[in-house]
């Protein structure tokens, strides 16, 4: 599958499930640099957090737009922070820095919060079908076959080097969400006022059932229910489920 622009996401994982491979790539630096640029010469600053530099190229090439544009125009900041997040995460992480920018802190001051709270923006995941990790080099051919064939699920994690980590591995989809639930109730600073977000490649359901356990369980309400998008679904493949939050490590 290939796509300039995303498409309806149902209909993006109806496709995955039907057997299509879908391909990603990552903006280089001329791209982003054109984009920053547009800001600067608006007489804006620029302050960018960037997608995981642990999943993908885009924090270095915007690195190197920042350097670049930096020299260029002297009187301007450009300044780039590595999110350590994807999907949802790092939607969670935005709406954080978001909030403190709208109380008033400098860049300077922006920057330093973003940097110390990206490693405490909590991210697990699941998913529905081994293949797809098979695909992207994380399980062997192996491991793929007989886990599916066995109904072995793993939990996964976002690590402080914002890369993609097997934790665990149970038996059946249910313990799998299950055990999502449990992470939050182990680490989360805050479970009664705490964001809480949830995203789903095309299983709805799944993540309801993952809600109600936060709510039931632990008194958590989830602050938002989300489709995962067509470029983190390309890697995880339809069935994924994730959970954020703030939690005391990752």
């Amino acid at each position: 599958l290939y796509f300039d622009n995303e498409i309806p996401a149902k209909e993006f994982y109806d496709k995955m499930r039907g057997g299509a491979i879908a391909k990603t790539s990552a903006l280089n630096a001329a791209e982003i640099t054109a984009t920053f640029e547009e800001v600067l010469k608006a007489g804006q600053d620029v302050f960018y957090l960037a997608f995981s530099s642990g999943l993908s190229t885009t924090f270095n090439s915007s690195r190197i737009a920042a350097v670049e544009l930096s020299e260029k125009y002297p009187d301007s900041k450009v300044v780039v922070v590595d999110s350590l997040s994807a999907s949802a995460g790092e939607g969670l992480f935005l709406k954080l820095v978001c909030d403190k920018k709208a109380e008033g802190l400098s860049i300077d001051e922006l920057t330093k919060f973003a940097k110390k709270t990206a490693l405490s923006v909590c991210h697990w995941f699941t998913v529905d079908d081994l293949v797809y990790l098979k695909r992207g080099g994380r399980i062997s051919a192996a491991a793929a076959f007989f886990g599916n064939a066995l109904g072995i699920k793993p939990v996964l994690h976002v690590d402080d080097a914002g890369h993609l980590v097997n934790v665990a591995k149970v038996r059946g989809r249910k313990a799998s969400i299950i055990a999502m639930a449990e992470k939050l109730s182990e680490t989360a600073l805050d479970k009664e006022n705490g964001l809480v977000y949830i995203s789903h490649a095309d299983c709805i359901d799944d993540a309801n059932f993952l809600a109600s356990i936060l709510n039931d369980r632990y008194g958590v309400k989830v602050d938002l229910i989300t489709n995962i998008g067509t470029v983190i679904g390309a890697h995880s493949g339809p069935g994924t489920l994730a959970l954020f939050f703030v939690g005391s490590k990752r």
